[in-house]
């Protein structure tokens, strides 16, 4: 760990340094007259954070000051900070970063595609911050469906987990089980949105269709995800079994890429593998 005082010194490093490679125009400001040095000046960031320069200023310094999350929200935006910028300016002011509003789009990348579609014939999909389906490969789309939308919430997990009844099929005689750990995990997960409207408006309605989702909530269950055993009942090959595991995307955090391994000793790998042969020969027609 280090010392408050470096600590501080750094995030005046990491302001200046931010600060000195930008230039007026790109930000949208008139250059105006010769600059003894490169970048914006103090006064410029200030206005465009919309907060006093002498503040801004004893930022700049390593003074000991708090700025609070609003303030660095605006700094940020200012000097134009990536997503990981942002993270890194949050930590050095000694501040938990929150993902929200400001947080990168949920693009899945090329790279990242490529990855699930080489994990075939083992199901991989990835799910966003508000637990929405964003890509799978072809595997997944085979036992789980996940193309087929399901309004009004058309690929939110949450949503199919406790309105359609194909998930309540194939997790069936399990499924209120599984849909209660979703429940906890999901509510662990969102308390950080749990002001914005797609949220309030999700739970609202997920209260008004579905009576277990109405029950279980006001329990106030969480728990963290984890590695786990699950069974899933196919319609064309039978009981699956897999292992569920959940890797998280080190440069977009608020992606979670799930993976269900096929569980050894059983013949669920074989069936998975039958499923494709299937695919392959449906293309073929």
């Amino acid at each position: 760990m280090i010392s408050d005082d470096q600590r501080r010194q750094d995030l005046a490093d990491f302001l200046r340094t931010r600060r000195m490679r930008l230039s007026p125009e790109q930000v949208g400001l008139i250059r105006g007259g010769r600059r003894r040095t490169p970048g914006l000046r103090r006064e410029e960031v200030a206005q465009l954070a919309n907060i006093g320069v002498s503040w801004y200023t004893l930022l700049e310094q390593g003074r000991d000051i708090r700025p609070s999350s609003e303030v660095l929200h605006s700094i940020a935006d200012a000097l134009q900070l990536t997503y990981a910028e942002r993270s890194h300016l949050f930590l050095l002011a000694n501040q938990q970063h929150v993902i929200d509003a400001y947080a990168s789009d949920e693009e899945v990348s090329p790279a990242l595609r490529r990855v699930l579609d080489s994990l075939s014939p083992v199901p991989a999909f990835v799910v966003g911050r508000r637990w929405d389906f964003l890509a799978w490969n072809i595997t997944a789309e085979k036992v789980f469906g996940l193309s087929k939308p399901v309004p009004p919430y058309e690929y939110n997990a949450v949503w199919r987990m406790f309105t359609d009844p194909t998930s309540r099929n194939i997790y069936n005689p399990k499924w209120e089980q599984v849909a209660q750990k979703v429940i906890a995990e999901f509510r662990a997960e969102s308390v950080r949105y749990a002001n914005e409207e797609w949220f309030q408006r999700l739970i609202t309605d997920l209260q008004r269709v579905s009576p277990e989702f109405r029950a279980w909530w006001p329990r106030h269950d969480v728990r963290v995800r984890s590695d786990a055993f699950k069974d899933i009942e196919h319609p064309l090959v039978g009981w699956l079994k897999f292992e569920h595991t959940t890797l998280q995307v080190p440069t977009m955090p608020e992606l979670k890429i799930m993976i269900y391994t096929p569980l050894p000793g059983t013949d669920t790998l074989e069936k998975l593998q039958r499923l494709m042969d299937q695919e392959a020969i449906m293309h073929t027609v």
